[in-house]
């Protein structure tokens, strides 16, 4: 700005300003402001070779535009494995309830309060779990998250009592799962524009084929080992989100922007050293954003989460009793569980891979997933044998894996994947009120009609009251779109410069 004020003073004539021509201050801050913004843009650093220039150009467009592939796919495989030895862990933890109801003689009550603390922390660590992302790295949020997780399982081989049990394979398995889902579900978002839908998707499946296998897998350790001896296991298993995680490598391009931007403010002679560099490289100096809650777009996205919440959560919990119900033998009731794992799997992959050809907007095709979830929610408990049921609990599970393989992808498209880390933390943290309210409220209208068909009914209808915000947000999102269209039409001028423009027009009119 000094600069401007000074080439102005010296030589007023070229710039075609004179003071004779200014009526007011006010007329003179306006030119200013207006030069200064159009020389930043235009004019080049004299201390910058064309060759660095050049480069900052570069990395400029790879900031801009993800590399959709390439060690892209390496992050989605990482984030698949993270996927599955986290949420697949949790969903299979159920095998020990009985080992550890039994052990310590407790109620059943009692010792579900170590999954309800597992998941509590899962759903409230996600906005801590962001922050530390936009401050540090994805990578070291997700080592951290495996050593968490490896340190609850291991730490819960001793079971001392049952608060142990809860501070342990509850809080801090439930922290490990919060640090390792929520950057690896982020760094793939942030690897992927184009093809977003299908990475998502694609690494969202490791959770359905890691459950798939964890299930006998679990029961033979614990037949083997003993509950306190599969644990220790499956916490040095665990361990293996350290590896996916360190190769979870951070794009580098912000990095390079900052350590360039720093080359070019140095002044000669007072360079910093290599290692200052490196030290400060990794740290992206943003905070995390809670002004996401003022958005419209982000609050009526939110408000479908919870209802989606609220009504994700009753199936698993009501097919098994209401399958005992209509008189299906035990075993048979089991496959139900494999059935609903094979089909979420393949509606994974299948609706990713068709997001991925942009036929259909992610919104839209968001709502006909969890239109078509409702419905097949609805009919469901008109099942009256074996076969029935597994038809319409395979048609469930289908659809609900369309709806996860697409919705993190939709949440990127609202917020933009500047504010994606903190949106993610919020909104996880946003739904866990459905996850909480969803089975208490379902097991209520149970006990009052005395039938478990009820509790599908109630999660089809939330299901339908959720698509009416995901609607409205969509027509936001057109009517912004449409706005901005409209207004934004750019004065064509044959100045280089259009503050020049701007002054040429003042000069004539005085």
């Amino acid at each position: 700005m000094t600069s401007i004020v000074a080439f102005l003073i010296e030589d007023p004539v070229s710039q075609g300003i004179h003071s004779s021509s200014m009526r007011s201050l006010g007329d003179l801050l306006k030119i200013l402001i207006t030069i200064t913004t159009t020389a930043g843009k235009k004019t080049q650093n004299p201390t910058q070779s064309p060759e660095k220039i050049r480069e900052l150009e570069k990395m400029q467009a790879k900031d801009s535009n993800p590399p959709d592939g390439g060690y892209g796919w390496v992050v989605v495989v990482s984030a698949f494995m993270v996927m599955g030895l986290t949420v697949a862990v949790l969903k299979t933890f159920g095998l020990f309830f009985v080992e550890i109801q039994q052990h310590f003689d407790g109620l059943a009550s009692t010792t579900s309060w170590i999954t309800s603390v597992t998941i509590a922390i899962f759903h409230l660590g996600a906005p801590v779990a962001s922050s530390l992302c936009v401050r540090y790295t994805h990578r070291a949020v997700v080592i951290t998250g495996g050593l968490l997780a490896f340190s609850g399982m291991a730490l819960g081989f001793f079971g001392f009592n049952m608060v142990w049990m809860y501070i342990t394979t509850g809080f801090l398995q439930g922290l490990g799962i919060s640090f390792s889902w929520t950057p690896a579900i982020s760094i793939v978002s942030h690897y992927f524009s184009k093809k977003r839908a299908l990475a998502n998707a694609i690494a969202s499946a490791g959770e359905c084929a890691f459950a798939f296998t964890f299930g006998p897998f679990f029961q033979w350790l614990i037949s083997q080992y003993g509950w306190k001896g599969a644990l220790l296991i499956i916490g040095g298993i665990q361990l293996n989100i350290c590896i996916g995680g360190a190769l979870m490598r951070p794009l580098a391009s912000s990095c390079l922007l900052e350590d360039h931007h720093s080359e070019t403010q140095t002044p000669p002679g007072k360079n910093a050293s290599r290692t200052d560099k490196e030290d400060k490289c990794p740290i992206i100096h943003k905070t995390f954003n809670w002004m996401l809650l003022k958005r419209p777009e982000f609050v009526l996205y939110a408000i479908f989460g919870i209802l989606a919440a609220m009504s994700f959560f009753v199936p698993p919990l009501f097919l098994v009793p209401f399958s005992y119900s209509l008189g299906i033998d035990e075993s048979w009731t089991a496959s139900l569980l494999s059935i609903l794992a094979m089909v979420d799997f393949a509606g994974r992959l299948l609706c990713g891979w068709y997001a991925n050809l942009h036929v259909t907007k992610t919104i839209h095709l968001l709502v006909m997933t969890i239109t078509l979830i409702s419905t097949s929610l609805m009919l469901l408990p008109l099942a009256n044998n074996y076969i029935s049921l597994a038809i319409f609990t395979g048609f469930y599970g289908f659809f609900f894996g369309t709806t996860v393989a697409i919705h993190i992808t939709v949440l990127a498209d609202v917020v933009g994947m500047p504010e994606f880390d903190s949106a993610l933390g919020l909104f996880m943290l946003i739904r866990s009120s459905g996850g909480f309210v969803g089975p208490p409220l379902a097991g209520l209208i149970v006990d009052m009609a005395g039938d478990y068909r009820a509790g599908f009914y109630m999660a089809g209808a939330t299901l339908i009251l959720s698509t009416g915000f995901l609607v409205t947000l969509d027509q936001l999102q057109q009517r912004k779109e449409r706005g901005s269209q409209t207004s934004t039409k750019p004065e064509k001028s044959t100045l280089s410069y259009p503050s020049l423009h701007l002054l040429k027009h003042k000069t004539r009119s005085y």
